[in-house]
């Protein structure tokens, strides 16, 4: 169960390992471009490509789904960067059903687990599988990996080390499960617990009043979806790096701005210049601050 590019070496790990894969379920085609015809996930994609059979239901207690999956007969089910399923899903199959996610829980649990690590400034974070139950991501726990996070990681970077990373791992939780030699581990229990809750456009704007470490890792950390954006004189602007400016054109108030409208456009955080490498305009594509200021002024 998968939708998004992330899902899909997981699939393919699965397959290629010999496992037997009976279905695949994923979202159903979604309108997309400007025609807006209707588009199938990378999942779907990957499935039909590898000629598994595919359910795409719009409700998961949909009666005709479940007789159909219930036909499958599986013994184990397999979730990676899926919805959150109802019990007569996830209890359905002989041994479980587990999860992936990309952090090493119990902390970052929620549904965006890459971003807020970089965000918070972590170091490392990880992977981990678990046996999904009733409260999310909070289920007994099979295997976890360390994955560190490197100065200039970006969620995309990250994201994409965790997602072949974590189809190794669920293959191994797989094979481990055939073999009845896989651990159940409680999640044990901790006061510091950060959440990754899921972003939205209100919390992914830029707050120039933090200190400018701050900053950088809110940008690398939304960097490049969903972005994290700013209000740059009356106008919209998504930010997708940033860097420490080392010089200081004058002195300034946190999120006062200066260009050379050349190649350098300038923001003030609490406590230092940043330099703004990349963005993107209303209307416009991503570039670099350089290429921008070539056809266009702020």
């Amino acid at each position: 169960m998968g939708t998004p590019d992330f899902a899909v070496a997981t699939l393919q790990r699965l397959i290629n390992g010999g496992c037997q894969v009976v279905a695949v379920i994923t979202a159903p085609d979604r309108p997309s471009g400007r025609g807006l015809q209707l588009v199938p996930s990378p999942v779907k994609k990957a499935a039909i490509e590898a000629g598994l059979p595919v359910l795409q239901p719009e409700k998961l207690r949909d009666p005709a789904f479940l007789a159909e999956l219930a036909n499958y007969n599986a013994d184990l089910q397999v979730v990676v960067a899926f919805r959150m399923l109802p019990e007569v899903v996830w209890a359905m199959p002989r041994i479980g059903t587990f999860n992936l996610h990309a952090s090493k829980l119990p902390q970052y649990r929620g549904a965006a687990p890459i971003n807020w690590a970089i965000i918070n400034g972590e170091t490392e974070t990880g992977a981990t599988t678990f046996f999904i139950e009733k409260e999310i991501d909070t289920g007994q726990m099979i295997f976890q990996e360390t994955e560190p996070i490197h100065a200039d990681d970006t969620a995309g970077t990250l994201h994409d080390r965790l997602m072949i990373h974590g189809a190794d791992l669920v293959f191994r939780t797989v094979q481990a499960i055939a073999a009845g030699t896989y651990p159940r581990t409680p999640q044990p229990n901790a006061d510091d617990l950060k959440p990754a809750p899921k972003l939205h456009r209100e919390t992914t704007e830029i707050n120039w009043n933090q200190p400018a470490v701050n900053v950088r890792n809110f940008v690398r950390g939304l960097s490049p979806y969903p972005a994290a954006w700013t209000m740059l004189n009356g106008k919209f602007y998504k930010i997708y790096s940033v860097s420490v400016a080392n010089e200081s054109p004058f002195d300034a108030e946190p999120g006062q701005a200066y260009t050379d409208h050349k190649t350098k456009l300038l923001v003030r955080a609490a406590d230092e210049w940043l330099m703004v490498n990349e963005l993107q305009a209303e209307g416009k594509r991503r570039m670099l601050v350089s290429d921008f200021l070539r056809g266009n002024t702020i």
